[in-house]
């Protein structure tokens, strides 16, 4: 084993990748909606700006608004696709909460 790697963890490579130009976009965007900066220790290492991107999603996703907990269009398509093929409505409720047309998705597979 090469010396440098021995206190890396979860690693086989022996160099960091870089941070690529979309994934440090989308990390500013989430750092825009919290008001916080991305660390700079996150900003050259790919691994470790995913990870803070992980941990702070779910935040700035949970501050983005009055239309945050509606379904996204992607899940508005897929339940209406499943309801046309059961020959069924997709209750009113369900285009108002993300988590509310998850479980009318889930319990329609």
């Amino acid at each position: 084993m090469h010396p440098d790697t021995t206190s890396r963890t979860n690693s086989n490579d022996y160099h960091r990748l870089p941070v690529s130009d979309k994934q440090l976009r989308f990390a500013q965007q989430i750092a825009t909606g919290l008001g916080k900066p991305v660390p700079e220790a996150a900003r050259g290492d790919r691994r470790a700006l995913s990870a803070w991107i992980d941990e702070n999603r779910v935040q700035a996703t949970l501050n983005a608004g009055r239309f945050a907990s509606y379904p996204s269009s992607k899940q508005v398509a897929f339940a209406e696709r499943i309801a046309r093929m059961k020959r069924r409505t997709v209750p009113d409720e369900c285009f108002r909460d993300r988590q509310m047309m998850s479980r009318w998705i889930d319990s329609n597979l």
